[in-house]
């Protein structure tokens, strides 16, 4: 009876339990919700708003630091820059010096 287990647990475990778990993986992978397209062009406008944000903002600290040499910029962060490709626009990091 022994010998029976050895063989049929490995046996129903390889043709049995892992095609129905990946099966069932698979179909709540399929059923999970996807973005829509109008969600697409709302996060693509969200995202144009705030390198027009940014961009203001970087061009009001570059005036006031011309005024006052004292002025230390807010943004610690890196400065992102537009590069096109594709046809779209992607953005790469430029670190500030």
């Amino acid at each position: 009876m022994e010998d029976f287990f050895n063989i049929a647990v490995p046996i129903v475990t390889i043709f049995v339990a892992l095609p129905w778990l990946f099966l069932h993986y698979m179909t709540k992978w399929k059923q999970a919700p996807k973005i829509t397209h109008e969600d697409e062009q709302l996060l693509d406008e969200l995202h144009l708003l705030a390198r027009r944000l940014e961009d203001r903002l970087n061009t009001v600290e570059r005036i006031v630091a011309a005024d006052n040499p004292d002025f230390k910029p807010s943004l610690s962060q890196p400065e992102w820059r537009p590069e096109g490709r594709l046809g779209r626009t992607d953005y790469s990091l430029d670190r500030r010096n």
